[in-house]
């Protein structure tokens, strides 16, 4: 039986009510799944989340008032444990861009079955991205079209963690795949975005693809 506790805990943002009514409708049918709060702008979410401390917020890019960019950039800030899935009907590459650099750990398009929300959801909570085709499509092409790169001053080992990092391992993870301890894959995350100049881990991976520093 799954206590309360054990539930993931998620708020949904968007500017359209009947949207919001049909994603708190579908989070019912999941029984690790519980939606604790609705906002229908950026500011309504900064002042929620800053109350409730969800799990997970699905957060609709384009808003009259804020963009979701920025709700997310604040609400990373206030609390970094909150992840942010960004869920949208737009595709476009400025769109993906800004809410990755914002600290988005996904970017899903609204057409997404609801299997598939339900992991993404999931996977967040878990540290782990996941990226609609679109936005995986635009950071290839976007490392593809970077004429010059840079190493950052990456040693070897800050190397093999980014690759593990873009690849969706936790800290955890990271540490039971190089035989190191917690500990120090914390440290080395620390100092890979502390070099890239990045505030998240999400942050780094997009840059890394973009710079081309993992495989």
């Amino acid at each position: 039986m799954m206590t309360e506790t054990d539930r993931i805990r998620v708020v949904l943002v968007d500017d359209h009510a009947m949207l919001r009514r049909g994603l708190g409708f579908f989070l019912k049918g999941f029984e690790d799944l519980e939606l604790v709060g609705e906002a229908s702008s950026g500011h309504q979410a900064i002042t929620l989340c800053a109350q409730i401390e969800p799990d997970v917020v699905l957060m609709d890019m384009v808003m009259p008032d804020m963009d979701g960019a920025e709700a997310t950039r604040l609400i990373r800030q206030q609390n970094p444990r909150t992840q942010v899935i960004a869920l949208t009907s737009f595709q476009e590459e400025d769109l993906i861009e800004r809410a990755l650099q914002a600290g988005a750990i996904g970017y899903l398009l609204k057409n997404v079955s609801a299997t598939d929300l339900s992991q993404a959801i999931r996977e967040a909570h878990a540290g782990r991205s996941t990226l609609a085709p679109e936005a995986t499509e635009f950071l290839i092409q976007a490392t593809r079209s970077k004429g010059t790169q840079t190493d950052y001053g990456l040693t070897e080992r800050e190397r093999e963690v980014l690759s593990l990092m873009a690849h969706g391992l936790s800290n955890a993870e990271i540490a039971e795949r190089l035989v190191i301890s917690v500990a120090t894959a914390k440290f080395h995350v620390h100092g890979i975005l502390t070099k890239l100049g990045v505030s998240s881990r999400t942050e780094a991976v997009a840059l890394a693809w973009r710079q081309n520093l993992v495989p």
